[in-house]
């Protein structure tokens, strides 16, 4: 046992019901690394960061932290060793403020009472030592995920973690951010901080990382230095074949309009200026559309109007039309049968009822057709036979099969779910937001794939995403979307990521006709 390790995860195995989820597993940090952690959807990486922060006890193995063995038997212990976590899906109290949420639990008091002048002053003193410019009296359900992620880095910082733990971190992250937060992890490291990197993002495991262990299926597969190693190595050694990084695609032949939106605007829960602003565009039947931007320019609010999940103005001029019917009044289950298939940006909170079981999820919209009732009453069999097509086409991995409860599911497995719902269900129109978040690249592949295929099957695709490589592969025409308005439409043919960071910053903007 090497004192040059800070923490060492010494065979570590943690079984679930049906899966093994960590199987014999060792993982060693240096102290001042950053150490990226690798692998496939449900390899195992979240469940192995859980054990050491806490939140699961493995049946075998043993942490030592410094040569010396260490019991965590709860998160409170790994705080106590210095240990912070900020996990995929984020653990905040939507209700309460950022500065509540940076102190819960680790609250200083002043004569018995809370003292939130100090923490205030240490919160702020933070945010500009490390560029996680926050507003400590925003509401955490009103600011975007960007700025949650902050909030959660923050929540480390305050309580001097020294060895740090981020589960996909860029996962809802915009290109800018994503630079920004690979800074902040390169100057953590050079103050001697230990971090321990969960990613799919090949690209970033290259730019920030100094080590990296790979895991498949629950095993350790081995750690590399970064400097010795390539993109196409990494992918090899997590999926265990070639993986294509480039998107092959024929050229579009786009049809008649699908998706006409005319004058739609929404409020903006954050300030009085409209999220969006009268906004019109148009999708056509075998065409990839997709909405490029920075998080928090109104994308979310927009493709929110347009499914239904929040009010749009009212206003005359207002008409949404899909496959040539007004929708512009209709329910979301309305919208549904009238073929809208809805990739939603937050899969817990939109896409999944995460205490139904996978088999339930997979019929959500679907449940009441002739093909899964009957007078009333769910014919159970069929929905199983139809729920494991889904799960073998679409390789969702899961402990107990059509009967895993959905939270039980990594978060990777948990969006394939959602994927392969929405693209098996009859739909002219396919709304993706962030459809990869979360995805490795054996499945980022798969699912680029489905939606190329998809649109050639003459549907329309509208694609919201703030990876721009995913951005000018993936789209047959780009709009860009700044502060609530459609700014300028490219060709990705005759763009550049670096033109559309400018009219995504709103150094520029061109005039976008009604046939946007």
């Amino acid at each position: 046992m090497s004192e040059e390790y800070i923490i060492e995860m010494l065979n570590i195995t943690k079984r679930f019901p049906g899966i093994v989820a960590n199987d014999n597993i060792t993982l060693q940090l240096k102290k001042g690394e950053i150490h990226a952690l690798l692998g496939e959807n449900g390899a195992g990486k979240s469940t192995l960061m859980s054990v050491l922060f806490g939140l699961y006890q493995p049946e075998e193995g043993e942490i030592h932290k410094n040569g010396k063995k260490v019991e965590i038997r709860n998160p409170n212990d790994a705080t106590a060793l210095g240990i912070g976590m900020v996990h995929q899906h984020f653990k905040l109290v939507e209700v309460f403020t950022v500065l509540d949420n940076i102190i819960l639990g680790s609250e200083s008091t002043k004569h018995g009472f809370l003292d939130r002048k100090s923490a205030r002053e240490k919160i702020i003193n933070l945010s500009k030592k490390y560029g996680l410019s926050v507003d400590p009296d925003a509401k955490i359900e009103d600011i975007t995920v960007g700025m949650q992620q902050r909030v959660e880095i923050l929540k480390m910082l305050y309580r001097d973690n020294e060895i740090l733990i981020f589960d996909e971190p860029t996962a809802v992250l915009t290109p800018q951010e994503i630079k920004e937060l690979m800074q902040i992890m390169k100057n953590l490291a050079a103050e001697g901080k230990s971090i321990l990197f969960i990613t799919h993002k090949l690209n970033e495991i290259m730019e920030v990382s100094d080590r990296c262990s790979v895991l498949c299926k629950g095993r350790y597969i081995g750690t590399v230095n970064i400097s010795e190693t390539s993109k196409e190595e990494l992918s090899r050694m997590m999926v265990g074949r070639d993986v294509q990084f480039t998107v092959e695609k024929k050229p579009a032949i786009p049809g008649p309009v699908i998706l006409d939106v005319k004058h739609m605007s929404v409020e903006s829960r954050l300030h009085k200026k409209l999220a969006v602003n009268n906004v019109s565009l148009q999708v056509h039947a075998g065409e990839i559309v997709c909405i490029a931007g920075i998080d928090g320019n109104g994308q979310s609010e927009f493709i929110q109007g347009l499914t239904g999940l929040t009010k749009i103005l009212p206003n005359p001029e207002t008409k949404i039309t899909l496959g040539g019917e007004d929708i512009t009044k209709k329910s979301i289950r309305e919208k549904s049968k009238d073929g809208m298939s809805h990739i939603p940006e937050d899969r817990h909170k939109h896409g999944l009822v995460l205490d139904y079981s996978l088999e339930q999820n997979l019929v959500l919209q679907r449940y009441w057709e002739s093909q899964f009732q009957h007078y009333h009453f769910i014919k159970k069999n069929d929905v199983s036979e139809y729920a494991q097509s889904l799960i073998d086409k679409y390789d969702v991995r899961s402990g107990q099969g059509t009967k895993t409860v959905v939270r039980a599911m990594s978060g990777g497995n948990q969006q394939k779910a959602i994927v392969g719902r929405e693209l098996a269900k009859e739909h002219k129109l396919l709304i993706a937001v962030q459809p990869t978040r979360g995805l490795d690249v054996g499945a980022i592949e798969y699912l680029h794939k489905a939606i190329i295929a998809d649109r050639d099957q003459g549907k329309a695709v509208l694609l919201v995403s703030y990876e721009l490589e995913e951005v000018m592969n993936l789209s047959d025409r780009i709009l860009v979307m700044y502060e609530g308005e459609i700014v300028g439409e490219f060709d990705p043919k005759k763009t550049t990521p670096e033109e559309l960071g400018l009219y995504m910053a709103g150094a520029k903007r061109a005039k976008v006709g009604e046939e946007a």
